[in-house]
């Protein structure tokens, strides 16, 4: 589909002008600024909204594709466009973002060090940034453009991670920047490798980042060439994912940020690993992406287990949401590297109410904190007898990370491992432990938080205000309708996922009956 209006130059760009009308505001407005940055994201989300009712999913695979010449020198396009992945995780974006900027209304008023000057504006700023720039890479056609904003977004998340957290937040910004940046210096040597790669087939005419013509004519090199240009790219992927054993920046940033730039992280950047893979890795290097494939699902495994294991022996609430985290990933990258059309239109499915649910239980916890100024799960207890909505809605956002069904993150969850099974079953087998220990950590963080004799100190724990149920409410009507109701979103999803099996040249493996062999004959 190829509209007149550039709808998605204008979802990108009205998030960056309005962080610049944000910045331009007098230092002494910090209301109006942040209702500006509000308003502005609410835009964004109804621009998405019509975007998405417009989208035909059985229609072309991509929609709304813009294309300008950019520096034809170097054989690179502006080019935009929209398929069924890129346009579930785009409205993840944009519904989170107005969300988190009213979760954090607060944060930016007294940054540490800085006092009062204009860190709300700058705070609020830096969040449209980050929006603006994870947008661009979501539509991204050429590969040179995607790099560009893969990485330019590390800058705004950098100074919201380190200009606005806690006591470490130095240290915590500075490591999430340098294990980024460190895995896009490898990318982008695999980004140059790929322009080479082209630059010497006749069938590119010269060397390109189109990366719908990559994938039609497909990249003829020697098969080693492409593995190492593959592992370029996967590197970068499961850095920012993060992947097993790739992830150790993750828990220090998460908990040293604010829990409004947290999820932000999380639920919204992180997913441009997740994305990566699923897109530029398995598509335009199909043969390299099954011959890694096992490898990738042995590190995804532990990835499970391991942030399972560690959430459980957390002390501090938002360390354990946040190595939770690094399960949930383990079991979308899992589904990815399946190969098969349940397994990743459940990791689809998977990153959005990943995204959803880590949102609703960090910030209902980051709520909490902010009030009794600790961390520390044992200086917690009975809150719900002082706080029961506050309670309440801490349940719901744990069970559904534990993906209790009926709750969103379980039909995405179930969809990852039986798609997983019909390739890999000793590896969907160990992944399924990951659910006992899920229930292990929420319950038993639930229990030792909210339940049982109110603790000293927590008398004067005060109930969600208005402004905070304003945030939590709709995540949690997105999980309760998004666990009974998949379909509109699969609908989407399912048709782009097919084609990505169809570029990559797998399907799902044939069933068999017990008596049977896969020929079709019977045996005794």
């Amino acid at each position: 589909m190829v509209s007149g209006f550039p709808w998605l130059t204008a979802l990108w760009v009205l998030p960056l002008v309005g962080a610049g009308v944000v910045l331009a505001l007098p230092v002494h407005k910090r209301a109006l600024a942040k209702s500006v940055a509000v308003g502005v994201s609410v835009v964004v989300l109804c621009l998405a909204v019509v975007l998405a009712i417009r989208f035909d999913p059985t229609g072309e695979q991509y929609q709304f594709v813009e294309s300008h010449a950019w520096i034809p020198a170097f054989g690179t396009r502006y080019i935009l466009g929209l398929d069924g992945i890129a346009l579930v995780l785009v409205l993840l974006t944009t519904v989170l973002v107005p969300l988190l900027l009213l979760a954090g209304w607060n944060d930016g008023d007294t940054a540490p060090d800085y006092g009062q000057r204009r860190m709300a504006h700058t705070y609020v700023a830096l969040t449209l940034m980050v929006e603006a720039m994870v947008i661009v890479s979501f539509t991204a056609l050429d590969v040179l453009l995607f790099y560009i904003f893969f990485e330019a977004m590390l800058i705004p998340m950098y100074f919201l991670i380190g200009g606005f957290g806690g006591a470490g937040r130095t240290y915590a910004a500075v490591k999430f920047l340098l294990y980024n940046l460190f895995g896009g210096l490898i990318m982008l040597a695999a980004v140059i490798g790929v322009y080479v790669v082209t630059a010497r087939q006749d069938a590119f005419g010269g060397g390109t980042f189109d990366f719908r013509v990559i994938v039609a004519e497909g990249l003829d090199a020697d098969p080693g060439v492409l593995k190492a240009l593959f592992l370029g790219f996967m590197f970068a992927f499961a850095v920012k994912a993060p992947l097993w054993p790739f992830h150790t920046w993750l828990p220090g940033a998460a908990v040293e940020a604010t829990p409004a730039s947290a999820v932000l992280m999380m639920a919204v950047v992180d997913k441009v690993g997740t994305f990566g893979m699923l897109r530029y890795c398995l598509q335009m290097f199909p043969e390299a992406s099954a011959y890694f494939a096992p490898f990738v699902t042995v590190l995804a495994v532990i990835g499970i287990i391991y942030g399972a294991v560690l959430a459980i022996g957390q002390t501090d609430v938002m360390r354990l949401i946040a190595y939770t985290s690094i399960s949930h990933f383990g079991f979308i990258i899992l589904g990815i590297f399946a190969m098969t059309s349940q397994g990743q239109a459940g990791s689809t499915l998977y990153m959005v109410n990943h995204g959803i649910s880590t949102a609703a239980l960090f910030l209902i916890a980051g709520f909490l904190v902010s009030r009794r100024g600790t961390r520390l799960i044992a200086d917690y207890g009975g809150v719900q007898k002082v706080a029961p909505v506050m309670a309440g809605t801490f349940l719901v956002a744990g069970l559904a990370t534990l993906s209790l069904p009926g709750l969103a993150p379980f039909i995405s969850e179930f969809l990852v491992l039986v798609g997983t099974f019909s390739r890999y079953q000793i590896a969907a087998v160990v992944a399924t432990f990951a659910l006992v220990l899920a229930a292990i950590y929420v319950l038993w963080l639930y229990q030792r938080m909210m339940t049982g004799p109110l603790k000293e100190g927590n008398e004067t724990v005060r109930d969600l205000v208005r402004r905070e149920i304003a945030v939590v409410a709709p995540l949690i009507a997105l999980l309760l309708v998004l666990g009974v109701y998949p379909k509109p979103v699969l609908d989407v999803i399912t048709p782009a996922v097919s084609h990505v099996l169809v570029t990559v040249g797998q399907h799902d493996p044939a069933p068999t009956v017990a008596g049977q062999d896969p020929e079709g004959g019977t045996h005794r």
